[in-house]
């Protein structure tokens, strides 16, 4: 059966230094050293931009290739816009899409669409709960 993903995360005592663990790897997590980290990794906002990004790359390079379209190199730009409104904070996630090889508007138009797709964005835009516990 197939392992479900899942992370793991280990703060230090020491600023907001942490290591994750996923997939048999282990990376960084910290917050930049304005906020009091020490700037030595990613923080989660950035791994949770890199996750979208990744997912619609491959989202996309899996659509192409059963489509048979050769797009070249992928690139999937994705930053965060915050806005103080009348409402309230407003969050926005902004995707730039590129790819390499030239192809037509009607295959771009069908890449966007496809985009939508991406299970990871899938997670931020649908309803996704989270069942919490802590233990000591």
């Amino acid at each position: 059966m197939k392992e479900k993903p899942s992370s793991k995360v280990m703060l230090s005592p020491v600023n907001f230094k942490a290591n994750a663990q996923s997939g048999g790897f282990t990376y960084p997590v910290d917050t930049a050293k304005e906020k009091g980290g020490s700037g030595t990794g990613p923080t989660p906002v950035e791994y949770f931009l890199s996750a979208i990004g990744g997912c619609v790359a491959i989202t996309l390079r899996t659509y192409a290739d059963k489509m048979e379209w050769d797009l070249g190199e992928i690139t999937v730009e994705v930053k965060e816009e915050t806005k103080l409104t009348q409402q309230g904070i407003v969050k926005t996630i902004h995707e730039e899409i590129v790819v390499e090889k030239k192809i037509s508007k009607e295959q771009l138009e069908a890449l966007k669409e496809r985009a939508k797709s991406c299970p990871v964005a899938q997670m931020v835009k649908n309803p996704t709960d989270i069942i919490r516990t802590i233990k000591n």
